[in-house]
């Protein structure tokens, strides 16, 4: 068995060094702004002093953790936090898939444009504004659903005092505003699928739905995969602006709308203590990075091709 040396990296960069010089911008971008400042970390184990420099204020170990841990509801939010991404991404990507299919097989041209800028529009409504649209549709006063409840004879409801009924709403509303920036990409990445496999595909009796299942999913999987496990290394970052603007300080609807981001946000808005608030960034990082090595592994096993690393 003949083996064959390997070239190492000073060989890359003496053979490829123009291409490793356009790469320098990027590598000083992710260096400046995701690497350079992971020295915060460190922010979770001190008891930070405005009049010192980071490392010379108190070094307290894992103390601003107890916070979490002590309160009580460390699980109940990670659950919150956990189950809503889990819909977000479940829900957002399926749908997503489904509808640039659909937009996909449109023939006309003007109505296909049309419809997808009218669906990726609610992307640019801010969060602000959305706050204000769930507000008029359910008021209990004045809002839109009590009006129309009332104009046919039925009685109000309290939507505000119904707290498992913000979970259908807050997913509702986020697939709303996301879901059209979401179908673009997979819509791209349907344009980028050869016509010769569907016209073969014509040729030997496939109809639309076939063709969709046995061409267009599989070669979707990849780019379902990569979105997939971007995703889940945020998986514990909840829409901190989708939640608090939606919700706001109604305490009736934090068991089940309340998310770490949210909590966080209520316990230390007074103390504005960094190193509390670096902690629950700690753990919500690690959880993460958790996560996705560990689906990362697993697809690795299923198909080497699809992981990331």
């Amino acid at each position: 068995m003949i083996k064959v040396k390997r070239k190492g990296l000073l060989h890359e960069l003496k053979t490829n060094y123009i291409m490793f010089f356009m790469l320098l911008p990027a590598i000083l971008f992710f260096l400046v702004n995701n690497y350079f400042p992971m020295v915060g970390i460190y922010y979770a184990f001190i008891q930070f002093d405005f009049h010192a420099s980071l490392f010379e204020s108190q070094f307290v170990g894992l103390r601003n953790f107890e916070f979490l841990w002590k309160s009580g509801k460390l699980v109940e939010l990670t659950l919150n936090t956990l189950g809503y991404n889990l819909a977000f991404i479940g829900l957002g990507n399926a749908l997503a898939v489904a509808l640039a299919i659909l937009l996909s097989e449109i023939k006309g041209r003007w109505f296909k444009k049309i419809t997808q800028s009218v669906m990726f529009l609610p992307y640019f409504v801010s969060f602000v504004i959305l706050s204000v649209i769930v507000f008029n549709l359910f008021n209990y006063e004045q809002g839109v659903l009590n009006t129309l409840l009332k104009l046919w004879g039925w009685e109000p409801v309290d939507v505000y005092g119904k707290p498992k009924l913000w979970i259908l709403l807050i997913i509702v509303f986020y697939l709303w505003k996301n879901l059209g920036y979401s179908m673009v990409i997979y819509l791209a990445a349907i344009t980028g699928i050869s016509e010769e496999y569907y016209e073969a595909a014509k040729i030997d009796g496939a109809n639309v739905f076939q063709r969709s299942w046995h061409i267009t999913l599989p070669m979707l999987k990849i780019t379902f995969v990569i979105l997939l496990l971007f995703a889940l290394g945020s998986i514990m970052k909840g829409q901190f602006d989708l939640f608090y603007q939606m919700v706001g300080n109604n305490g009736l609807l934090f068991s089940t709308t309340d998310i770490l981001d949210t909590y966080v946000y209520r316990s230390l808005r007074v103390t504005f203590d960094f190193g509390m608030a670096t902690a629950a960034g700690v753990y919500q990082s690690v959880f993460g990075f958790a996560l996705i090595v560990s689906v990362n592994a697993i697809i690795r096993k299923i198909n080497s091709d699809y992981a990331l690393f």
